[in-house]
């Protein structure tokens, strides 16, 4: 898709006047903008003055502010007319490790002045903790298992309410593994050069993937079409349990499997991070994110995602 075509189709004039802010302009972030209408005013905000020079490449206008300092969101209130939120919560050294208080941050300044349309939240999948590999749906209860997941719990209820108690349209997506062939560490072909042994098929879980590209076009597909106050699952038809999909990507690069491990052995073996994935599976329903949303993946399954060219 040329850059300056929207996956949205030709917009009205008066969305051609949208400022548009996101707040955790990371990989995912620069893709959006990349898929925006030339006229859409793009802001970002940013504690890192190294980014600074790459948002004015992408023509996105940079706002110096902390979510860790509250006073420096001030400067937010009023400017957007929609808002992506990307930014992921603190890690485990907070007061509370149940809350999100990056969140809370933004939203407060968000109300000082001007409320945008609409808004969308880039949560996790990791919400619905382990389902034993049956297929979740939107509706399904939250069950955090960790406490990254209990705090991206803990700002989608914020974003509920600030919603509700406001009229802003806030959309929220759940997201599993992003990956993409242009994105650093966005192929399983590090971790094959590596050996990292995989759960043998009998205790091993399912997992879930978005390409990247698909994912930036359904943060734009819930700005502007999200339905008040939703979440929607933004997970590929992929159904593959986690060894399969890395003897998957192995086959493809032309790499070594990986070995196959029993779960008591991978307890010795790997990482706590690799080992606490390894003990949820679940296969997401993306049936929103198709029909309410109606987003058509560029790349419906990993097996074609892994092998697409990168964009230039």
């Amino acid at each position: 898709m040329p850059s300056n075509q929207s996956p949205l189709g030709a917009l009205p004039s008066r969305f051609r006047r949208q400022r548009i802010l996101i707040i955790g302009c990371g990989d995912v972030g620069l893709r959006v903008v990349r898929q925006l209408p030339p006229r859409v005013r793009v802001l970002a905000l940013t504690s890192s003055p190294e980014k600074v020079p790459a948002f004015r490449r992408h023509d996105i206008t940079p706002l110096a502010g902390d979510l860790d300092q509250p006073a420096t969101l001030r400067r937010l209130a009023g400017l957007a007319t929609r808002v992506i939120h990307l930014a992921p919560p603190l890690g485990d050294n907070l007061p509370d490790w149940r809350r999100d208080p990056r969140t809370q941050a933004l939203l407060r300044a968000l109300r000082l002045r001007g409320l945008p349309q609409s808004m969308m939240y880039g949560s996790t999948s990791g919400v619905y903790g382990n389902c034993d590999g049956e297929l979740a749906t939107e509706v399904r209860a939250v069950n955090p298992h960790t406490p990254r997941a209990q705090r991206r719990v803990d700002a989608e209820q914020q974003l509920r309410f600030f919603g509700r108690s406001s009229g802003v349209v806030v959309h929220t997506l759940r997201i599993p593994g992003i990956y993409a062939p242009d994105r650093e560490g966005g192929t399983p072909r590090s971790r094959l050069l590596k050996g990292t042994p995989v759960l043998q098929q009998v205790d091993d879980v399912y997992t879930n993937h978005i390409h990247a590209d698909d994912l930036a076009r359904a943060c734009l597909a819930a700005l502007w079409r999200g339905k008040p106050q939703r979440i929607t699952n933004a997970s590929d038809d992929t159904e593959l349990k986690m060894g399969d999909y890395f003897d998957l990507a192995a086959d493809l690069y032309g790499l070594p499997r990986p070995p196959r491990v029993a779960r008591n052995s991978a307890q010795d073996e790997l990482p706590l991070m690799l080992l606490s994935f390894m003990r949820e599976s679940r296969r997401l329903d993306n049936t929103r994110l198709k029909q309410e949303l109606r987003l058509r993946l560029h790349y419906p399954t990993v097996r074609q995602g892994l092998v697409a060219p990168a964009a230039p």
